[in-house]
């Protein structure tokens, strides 16, 4: 299956993004939609993955500024990588890893210098074949456990 990743613009982008969110998290992992969605969603970049047909495979979005010390704990040039999901019928494309490079090159493009994120402890082996290194304790988040995972972005 062809797909394109690019940044979400305009309405019909974000409501396609809230679509995969939605699916994914609030119906297949039963995250509460007062818990999915946040204000943070309002200035954060999203990123959408669509299949040839325009059919939303996949989102994620990157926050960066105060929002994403608020997540990182970390300084400005740290973005926070965050709500990446994939659709189930997409799953083993290598749409989620294009998202994942989609959101590091937004992050470039906003001059940060590396990325954060909070991993559901299943998908650690992902992220780490993308650069991805854990760190700290394993948490509960929507209570589902997480862990933090970073990665340089030079080079």
């Amino acid at each position: 299956m062809a797909y394109v990743v690019r940044v979400a613009e305009g309405a019909e982008d974000l409501e396609a993004c809230f679509a995969v969110r939605k699916e994914v998290f609030v119906v297949e992992q039963e995250v509460p939609a007062e818990l999915e969605y946040d204000a943070y969603d309002a200035r954060a970049v999203h990123v959408l993955a669509v299949g040839e047909d325009g059919t939303p495979l996949g989102t994620g979005r990157l926050l960066y500024g105060a929002d994403a010390a608020g997540k990182t704990g970390a300084g400005p040039e740290v973005g926070s990588l965050g709500r990446l999901a994939v659709s189930a019928g997409a799953r083993g494309l290598g749409v989620g890893a294009a998202l994942v490079r989609g959101i590091e090159e937004a992050a470039r493009g906003a001059g940060l210098t590396e990325v954060d994120l909070h991993a559901q402890t299943h998908a650690l082996g992902f992220y780490e074949r993308l650069g991805y290194v854990a760190y700290g304790p394993v948490f509960l988040d929507a209570g589902i456990e997480h862990r933090g995972m970073r990665r340089g972005l030079r080079g």
